[in-house]
C-alpha cells in the first residue's frame, strides 16, 4: 500500500485521543477491566497475589520470557548479587545527585547502567533501584548509603538499605503487597514507553529509563504523596466533612479518588487497604484516612452522581509507604520498584516480536505551496 493510500485511509478515520480503546499490543502479562473494577496478572486475579512476595511475582512475569528461567529463590539469589552490584556502581555517582530531586537522581543513576553489563539486564533493572532510591533518600536526610545484604529479601533489604535497621515482618509484608500490587497494569503510559523503546532494540535499560521518564510526569506516578498533604491538611476528625465540601466546591480534586481505566474501585485499593490495616504502627493515621475516605465517597457521589469516583490505588499507597517508612519523595521511586518488574517483562515480550511500533499520524497542517 502506497503512503498516499495509507494517508486516504487514516483520512477518513477518527482520532483517538489519547489512544483510548486502541489496541497496540497483545500480552500475557496483565489485564486491566475498568468496568469490572478487575486486575488479571499473568492468569491470577490481584487479590490472589497479596500474600505473594515481590520475587514468586517476578517468576510469573518473566516466565517464558527469559533464555534461563528461575524460581522465587533462584530470584531472589540473583536479585541479592544485583543490589550489590548496583551498590557498587553507584559510589562514585552519589555527590553528583545532591541538586537532583529523588526521581531525576533515580533517572541518572539508572541511565548510567552499562549495556555490557554481565549479569541479566531485566535483574540488574530491578535489583538497582531499591539500591539507588534508598541512597538517594538517606543522601537528602544527611546519611551515608548502606550496603546491601544479599541474603535478605528484595523487599527486606529494601526496608534495611532505608533505614539501617532490621524491619519488622509487618512490615516487609506490607512492602511485598505493595510491589505486587504495582507490578504490572496494563499498557498504561509508562509500559507502552518502554516497550516503544524496546521496539527499536535500544535495550533493557534504555527502556526502563524511559519508563521512569513517564512515570515522573504528575499525570502517572506522581499522586500518592499529595494524597498525605491533604490529610495533613485536614488535621482533624471533626474537619473532614467542612474541608472536603470546601474544597469540592471550589473545582478541586480529591487526591486519590477517581481513576482513568477504572470506572468503579479500583481493585488496588482493596489489596493495599488490607495490606495496611495489618500493619502495627500507625492505627491513628490509617484510622483517620479510613474516615476522610467514607466522607469523600459520600460527597462525591452526592456532587457528581453520573460520574462514578472511587477510591484509587494512591489513596492506600501512600498510607503504605508512609507507614512503612518511606519519605514522601520516594514515593514515585518506590512505584518505580514495583512497576520495573512489568517493564522488564513487557521489554523482553517486545524483544520477542521484532516488531518496530510505529503508528501513523494524520497531517492538519498547511498543504504544501499553499503559503
Amino acid at each position: 500500500m502506497t503512503i498516499n493510500a495509507v494517508a486516504q485511509i487514516l483520512a477518513g478515520q477518527p482520532v483517538a485521543a489519547g489512544l483510548d480503546d486502541v489496541v497496540a499490543a497483545e500480552t500475557r502479562l496483565s489485564h486491566v477491566d475498568g468496568q469490572a473494577g478487575e486486575l488479571i496478572i499473568s492468569g491470577f486475579h490481584l487479590h490472589q497475589l497479596a500474600d505473594w512476595s515481590f520475587e514468586q511475582v517476578l517468576e510469573l512475569l518473566w516466565r517464558d520470557l527469559t533464555p534461563e528461567p528461575m524460581d522465587a529463590a533462584q530470584i531472589r539469589a540473583a536479585l541479592g548479587k544485583a543490589r550489590l552490584r548496583a551498590h557498587t556502581l553507584m559510589q562514585p555517582l552519589l555527590p553528583g545527585l545532591a541538586h537532583l530531586n529523588a526521581v531525576e537522581g533515580l533517572r541518572l543513576l539508572l541511565s548510567t547502567l552499562p549495556d555490557e553489563e554481565n549479569m541479566p539486564h531485566h535483574v540488574m533493572a530491578v535489583g538497582a533501584v531499591p539500591v539507588f532510591a534508598a541512597a538517594i533518600a538517606r543522601q537528602a536526610a544527611g546519611l551515608k548509603p548502606i550496603a546491601p545484604d544479599a541474603s535478605l529479601s528484595h523487599a527486606e533489604d529494601f526496608l534495611k538499605l532505608l533505614r539501617n535497621e532490621v524491619p519488622t515482618s509487618d512490615k516487609v509484608k506490607a512492602l511485598d503487597t505493595y510491589l505486587a500490587t504495582v507490578s504490572d497494569h496494563g499498557l498504561n503510559a509508562s509500559t507502552f514507553t518502554a516497550r516503544v523503546i524496546a521496539s527499536t532494540k535500544a535495550g533493557m535499560f534504555s527502556s526502563v529509563v524511559g519508563g521512569l521518564c513517564a512515570l515522573k510526569g504528575p499525570l502517572h506516578g506522581g499522586a500518592p504523596g499529595p494524597v498525605l498533604d491533604m490529610l495533613d491538611a485536614i488535621g482533624t476528625e471533626k474537619n473532614i466533612r467542612p474541608w472536603l465540601t470546601d474544597a469540592l466546591a471550589r473545582g478541586e480534586r480529591l487526591m486519590g479518588f477517581g481513576h482513568r481505566i477504572y470506572r468503579v474501585r479500583d481493585p488496588r485499593a482493596d489489596v493495599l487497604k488490607g495490606a495496611v490495616s495489618r500493619l502495627k504502627e500507625g492505627s491513628e493515621r490509617i484510622g483517620f484516612a479510613g474516615k476522610v475516605e467514607a466522607v469523600a465517597l459520600e460527597l462525591l457521589k452526592e456532587k457528581k452522581p453520573l460520574r462514578p469516583l472511587q477510591t484509587n490505588v494512591e489513596f492506600y499507597t501512600a498510607l503504605v509507604l508512609e507507614a512503612v517508612g518511606f519519605p514522601r519523595e520516594s514515593f514515585t521511586n518506590v512505584f518505580a520498584a514495583g512497576r520495573m518488574a512489568g517493564w522488564t517483562a513487557h521489554v523482553l515480550e517486545q524483544e520477542q516480536t521484532g516488531r518496530l511500533i510505529r503508528p501513523q499520524s494524520r497531517y492538519i497542517g498547511q498543504r504544501a505551496g499553499s503559503f
